[in-house]
């Protein structure tokens, strides 16, 4: 048998157990007249599926560990067939183990391997120029990784500063997994570094906010945008020529029930910006729903690391010392090879204390 912890077996079977009711209730026909109850039922479904399918295929596993472990013990005197037995064994054992962390993965990530599009939000704190121009930096830091690992990169709306950083820009990254690689990095972001203006050579600490929401679907939130949303139209300010300047392009969204406001004057297309401003929106109000909704979650999710909590200091850089420290790991990184977007070293050691926190406190799931 491939051995499992106690807990991890606990969740499994409550999941199968989740699966087999959700089965029951969409076979219902009391069910089937409510069309929006089936589409609920079937992406929880498809959802829990998943799990159960590699669940049933680490027991299957299982029974044939157990059975060739028969054979070898039935093998007396045939020594051919015992090493073939064995040889055998050992590579039923390497596919459990493979088996066994993907699902552990997959048990303790949940939706999150399936978010494949996410709003990139990042703020300059306090710090003034030299805080703009880190918020630069990262954004630079991050382009240069999301290109890396082949994923879409978009800017949707910057308000750049005076000496070439960034006040704040939103951008749109997409592909497989996007937010098991990015996930990580919400929270406040410190910069130790001697500034260009600075004239003496004195260290500044600066600091910058990453958000990181995962883009939501239509079915996620919903949104009457006559009805719920105000929409303001006015001219866009800044650089780009009299257009930018006299045509009403620029958008600004205030949803009505949460204040959340959006605005986007990047593009010259009024249009563009509008849909641009909406997609932020969408992220946004998931974020806060999510938020507010989630209660008791949130004192196991706490000690977790992908909480997000932009007030939550995640990561000093000191450029004298070629240091970056995450202070959730209290580990160091060369700030040479981070600064350029090498992240990969640092996101894996956050993945891997992250799974070890998640085991900690797994608990069982809820049946709905």
């Amino acid at each position: 048998m491939i051995d499992l912890d106690p807990l991890l077996v606990t969740r499994l079977e409550d999941i199968v157990r989740q699966y087999d009711e959700v089965t029951a209730q969409l076979n219902d026909p009391a069910v089937a007249s409510s069309a929006a109850r089936i589409v609920q039922l079937s992406k929880e479904h498809a959802r829990l599926g998943r799990t159960v399918e590699s669940y049933r295929r680490l027991q299957a596993l299982g029974r044939e560990i157990a059975q060739t472990k028969d054979l070898i013990e039935a093998a007396d005197g045939d020594d051919e067939m015992r090493r073939m037995a064995e040889s055998e064994l050992e590579e039923l054992r390497e596919k459990g183990r493979a088996l066994g962390d993907a699902l552990i993965d997959e048990l303790l990530t949940g939706d999150e391997a399936d978010v494949d599009s996410i709003i990139l939000e990042i703020r300059a704190g306090t710090g003034g120029d030299e805080a703009a121009l880190f918020a630069g930096d990262l954004m630079r830091m991050y382009e240069n990784y999301a290109r890396a690992r082949g994923l879409r990169w978009e800017v949707l709306d910057a308000s750049s500063s005076d000496l070439g950083g960034f006040r704040e820009v939103i951008i749109s990254v997409k592909g497989a997994g996007v937010y098991q690689l990015l996930g990580y990095e919400g929270g406040g972001h410190r910069v130790q570094r001697v500034p260009e203006t600075e004239a003496q050579g004195r260290i500044h600490t600066s600091a910058a906010t990453v958000a990181v929401l995962p883009e939501a679907e239509s079915t996620d939130v919903k949104v009457d945008w006559d009805k719920d949303v105000i929409e303001h139209v006015s001219c866009a300010g800044g650089p780009g020529g009299q257009n930018v300047n006299k045509v009403a392009s620029a958008v600004r969204l205030e949803h009505k029930a949460t204040r959340i406001t959006v605005s986007m004057r990047d593009e010259r297309s009024q249009h563009k910006n509008r849909d641009r401003a909406r997609r932020v929106m969408m992220a946004r109000l998931r974020d806060y729903y999510q938020q507010r909704d989630k209660g008791a979650r949130d004192r196991q999710r706490r000690s977790m690391i992908g909480s997000g909590d932009r007030n939550e200091r995640i990561r000093t850089y000191n450029f004298p010392q070629d240091r970056c420290t995450d202070h959730r790991l209290n580990e160091n990184f060369p700030l040479s090879s981070i600064i350029e977007g090498r992240l990969d070293p640092l996101i894996e050691a956050l993945r891997r204390f992250d799974r070890q926190q998640r085991l900690k406190n797994l608990a069982p799931v809820p049946v709905k």
